[in-house]
């Protein structure tokens, strides 16, 4: 990525504290400025989070983020143009899979994937912080909603733009989904198939009869993951078509609105909001898998956001659930 670094810990420097190894490859970092990089988790070995004292062994790989920038605008890691520190500093934080040819990132809830109505920051925008020095822009391949949370995939080039996007085109790609919804389905997992078409007036989506002009053929598929009681239910879902809202207002036409949901969610006068869990949209992109433009397979997977962890944590939901 631009201005990251993966560096390989060498045969002589086995055992070495992670603050020693930092100050002997780079000497003008300081150690507070060290620790707020290690707080944040934007230092990692190997992937993981790490502290000052940790050791470090030959072969481990530790990943540097942007440490400066000089006079030029230059990182002075890898010569990649920073136009805008602040954008791209936001963007190492999302980011959760790094190759030469793919980004992915953690899109936090609310923050919008292209300009709008309304719109003040977008990532679409904020790519141009990490034009490469051929002065390549990296292209978005597929969107998520302003409040949906989750894996966002970004090609790093032209060529690989268009592979990604003909494996979403040819729905060669598998898209995960958490969601918490009202009440509790009435299957264990299931099919929705439906005919959706948008609003005239409203930026909402609807169901329509089959046939409607202008509608367009929506799949999901769901299953229960945990339930607390018959009040609310961990659903994890998968689309198959890419509609507008697609997860949205399939959840809402099996009886089961996702909660939060600004557009789909509407409580009846006996349902009363959980305490502790926040109004806004539970729904994040768990995980895609989708062939790499070069080779092999991309699978990453995305922690939950904060007010969704908050919620699991109240209700007493188990991650672990999700894997059998």
């Amino acid at each position: 990525m631009a201005g990251v670094e993966q560096i390989t810990v060498e045969a002589g420097e086995a055992g070495m504290r992670l603050d020693r190894w930092f100050k002997t490859h780079f000497p003008g970092l300081g150690f507070g400025h060290l620790q707020k990089l290690l707080r944040s988790g934007q230092i990692r070995v190997d992937g993981g989070r790490v502290k000052a004292d940790s050791r470090v062994e030959p072969g481990q790989v530790v990943r540097v983020p942007p440490l400066e920038v000089d006079k030029k605008g230059e990182s002075a890691l890898t010569g990649y143009s920073i136009r805008n520190q602040g954008d791209a500093d936001v963007l190492a934080k999302m980011l959760i899979h790094e190759d030469p040819k793919v980004f992915v990132f953690n899109k936090p809830a609310g923050l919008a994937v292209q300009g709008g109505s309304g719109v003040t920051r977008n990532v679409d925008d904020m790519l141009e912080a990490w034009r490469s020095q051929k002065g390549e822009k990296p292209r978005l391949v597929h969107r998520l909603d302003r409040d949906t949370s989750g894996v966002l995939v970004v090609a790093r080039t032209r060529l690989a733009a268009m592979k990604l996007s003909e494996s979403f085109r040819a729905r060669e790609t598998k898209k995960t989904y958490w969601a918490l919804v009202k009440g509790v389905p009435p299957k264990r997992e299931d099919k929705i198939s439906t005919w959706l078409i948008k609003e005239p007036t409203e930026d909402r989506v609807r169901v329509a009869a089959h046939g409607e002009k202008g509608a367009d053929h929506a799949v999901s598929y769901y299953r229960i993951i945990e339930q607390a009681a018959q009040t609310m239910t961990w659903l994890e879902m998968e689309p198959y078509t890419g509609r507008t809202h697609q997860l949205r207002v399939h959840a809402a036409y099996i009886g089961c609105p996702i909660l939060g949901d600004p557009k789909y969610f509407e409580a009846d006068t006996n349902w009363d909001f959980p305490g502790g869990i926040q109004n806004r949209l539970h729904l994040h992109a768990r995980r895609i898998v989708i062939p790499h433009p070069d080779k092999g397979v991309i699978d990453v997977t995305a922690p939950m956001p904060p007010h969704m962890r908050q919620s699991w944590n109240l209700i007493g939901f188990d991650d672990a659930s999700a894997e059998d």
